[in-house]
């Protein structure tokens, strides 16, 4: 509603004993309009719709039923007109005002009794009271009746209100007066502390806005026993109590599982909240697909359970050629196509999955939440939820999250603190693994990773991460020289990196390096030179790690000196040896952390040396390392002589 209308309506509130004056006396055969315009705005006019008062003669003032008393719109003649010979009163008076808080035109009567009417009828004490007493003068604030004031019309016009505000209004509690702004004491009954705040805009039927926790909240208790809500606090010896740890968390059968599993922590636990997030096209859709298939089958849990799969990108039809490519055949495994998250509650509700997966995140919306779907609101909402729901219902819910160009979860950055866990899904256009990472998870560590090959029929795990990046070795042959094989930690997981080093004397490029850190490349170099004695300075080093891996921990310092070292010498590097160490600038060799878990990652793979720093050889002392040899080195110097020895090439 445009100022000048607000104006001109106060002036109608204000001057509302002058804007009508309707005469009982006179016959109308319509209803009577009162119409104004705007002195700013002349072109914008507003009609008030009303009818008069309907009265029997023999009916008193007092008995005039609040449903019956005044009509809207009806038509009328002279002759249904109340006789006013034999009652106390003149001529009444309608008055319309504009009531703020409804946002309509409301009605009440003036009525004026002659001093002879009231000497008559004093006998009547009933009736004299509800005269006045104002002079026999009955004002509208002193006239009441069962059903309060009438309600006239509505504003006929072609204004309106602005959206997007939410009008905020005093109202007295006592007498009804209202205020737009808050006075301390109500001006009309001049009573205090009675004025309360009402926000007409926000309303209870669905019309107002909700949140996701008020929605979510109806739709869980409309699932669960009546009984289920009233919780109170429970001792923390009692939490648990009688639960079984296997309950804790549903596991995940298979290598597929196993590997998902290890990510999540040892399973997926029951009104749990995951976000899935990664670029387009790197397998979201499919990891939550075989996830749920996986879910629904139940080889883990004792039997089949219903599991829906809700993606609001795909159609139904889609999702089952998908499904039929990698040769999903859960019975109980249901798929449904929506992206409205009250109808999808809804659908959900009679099924009692184990499981609730949505696609994704960013295309579904909530009813009552400003903003389109994807929208930071509707993000935000839609995700508090389907939070609240699951942690009522113990359903976990897993969602897909699209990412901005930055790599970032697109939406709210509120979105990562609501969930429980995020996990991340990588991988390269040219490269067919993908890697899962867990950035938060409340129920387990975030230092897991699972390795997968995206394939025709869909995710495999990969049982042996470091053969992504080891190539074929020949043992006697030439090629050879400048290769060495790094240990390095991504979480709690070791993997095996080849680096590649070729030393060119005489070259035109200085130096030239890929995967590797330009100034950790130029430090350890620099090292050689100095404290090992090798002359490289008229040679020109290339340095490059297999399989584009960017090695970013000092773990490969060793690995990066020891390529080079067999790349100016000319002398490959035995098959079997490994490396693990950090280079000072001093030339010596010093400890890193995971040394344990590394040296054990590479007994496994069935390799039989292992070059480390001189102290880590008593902590791997204890370690069964299946026969793996542990050779310690104090510095560069005694890991030359060591490696590139024809005694340890013959052994």
């Amino acid at each position: 509603m445009q100022v000048a209308d607000m104006r001109a309506l106060r002036k109608v509130f204000s001057s509302r004993n002058h804007l009508c004056n309707l005469s009982s006396r006179k016959s109308s055969s319509h209803s009577s309009f009162v119409s104004f315009k705007p002195l700013q705005n002349p072109a914008l006019s507003r009609q008030f719709h009303s009818s008069r008062l309907l009265k029997s003669s023999d009916e008193p003032i007092s008995s005039i039923n609040a449903s019956t008393a005044w009509t809207a719109g009806s038509n009328f003649s002279s002759n249904d007109l109340p006789s006013t010979s034999n009652t106390p009163y003149n001529d009444p008076n309608v008055e319309a005002f504009y009531d703020p808080v409804s946002g309509r035109v409301r009605t009440r009567t003036t009525r004026v009794f002659s001093s002879s009417a009231l000497e008559k009828n004093s006998e009547s004490g009933s009736e004299s009271e509800s005269y006045g007493k104002n002079g026999g003068n009955l004002s509208s604030c002193d006239f009441q009746d069962a059903g309060g004031t009438r309600v006239y019309g509505e504003i006929i016009g072609t204004g309106g209100k602005k959206k997007g505000k939410s009008k905020t209004v005093w109202v007295c509690s006592e007498c009804g007066y209202s205020s737009g702004q808050w006075w301390g004491y109500c001006q009309s009954c001049q009573k205090a502390g009675t004025m309360k705040q009402f926000s007409p805009g926000v309303e209870s039927n669905g019309t107002g806005k909700v949140s996701g926790f008020e929605f979510s909240e109806n739709v869980a208790r409309a699932w669960l026993p009546q009984n289920s809500a009233d919780t109170v606090p429970i001792r923390l010896a009692d939490v648990n109590r009688g639960v079984s740890p296997l309950d804790w968390r549903i596991p995940l059968s298979g290598l597929f599982g196993a590997e998902v599993g290890r990510v999540l922590g040892g399973g997926l636990v029951p009104g749990s909240l995951v976000l899935v997030g990664g670029d387009p096209g790197v397998g979201k859709s499919t990891l939550l697909l075989q996830t749920a298939a996986i879910i629904a089958e139940g080889h883990a849990m004792g039997g089949t359970a219903p599991v829906v799969y809700v993606s609001g990108e795909e159609s139904i039809e889609q999702i089952g050629n998908r499904a039929d490519r990698m040769k999903i055949g859960a019975t109980e495994l249901f798929l449904y196509s929506s992206t409205d998250i009250k109808d999808i509650l809804d659908k959900a509700r009679p099924l009692s999955p184990r499981a609730l997966v949505i696609d994704s995140i960013q295309t579904v919306y909530l009813q009552g939440v400003t903003g389109s779907a994807g929208s930071i609101s509707q993000v935000r909402e839609c995700t508090s939820a389907l939070l609240r729901f699951a942690k009522t219902t113990n359903v976990p819910v897993l969602l897909a999250g699209h990412v901005t160009k930055s790599g970032d979860i697109a939406g709210p950055r509120v979105l990562e603190h609501i969930v429980d866990v995020v996990l991340y899904m990588e991988g390269e256009k040219c490269s067919s693994h993908r890697l899962l990472r867990s950035v938060k998870n409340r129920f387990g560590t975030t230092d897991e990773l699972g390795v997968f090959e995206m394939s025709h029929s869909g995710l495999q795990a990969v049982s042996n991460p470091s053969e992504m990046f080891l190539s074929e070795e020949y043992s006697d042959s030439e090629i050879l020289a400048g290769l060495a094989v790094a240990v390095i930690m991504d979480g709690s997981r070791a993997f095996l990196i080849e680096i590649q080093a070729l030393c060119i004397a005489g070259s035109p490029i200085a130096r030239q390096v890929n995967g590797v850190q330009a100034s950790r490349a130029d430090m350890i170099i620099s090292v050689l030179m100095k404290q090992a004695g090798l002359k490289l300075q008229e040679n020109g080093i290339f340095l490059n790690v297999v399989s584009g891996v960017s090695l970013s921990e000092t773990a490969g310092d060793l690995s990066v000196a020891a390529a080079i070292c067999s790349s100016f010498l000319e002398f490959p590097i035995p098959r079997g040896v490994a490396f693990i160490g950090e280079i000072g600038l001093g030339g010596e060799l010093r400890m890193v952390p995971g040394m344990e878990k590394r040296a054990s990652t590479l007994a496994k793979l069935g390799y039989k040396k292992c070059v480390v720093p001189e102290l880590a050889e008593k902590f791997l002392s204890t370690l069964d390392l299946e026969g793996m040899q542990i050779l310690a080195c104090r510095d560069l110097k005694e890991m030359i002589n060591t490696v590139f020895s024809k005694r340890l090439r013959q052994s």
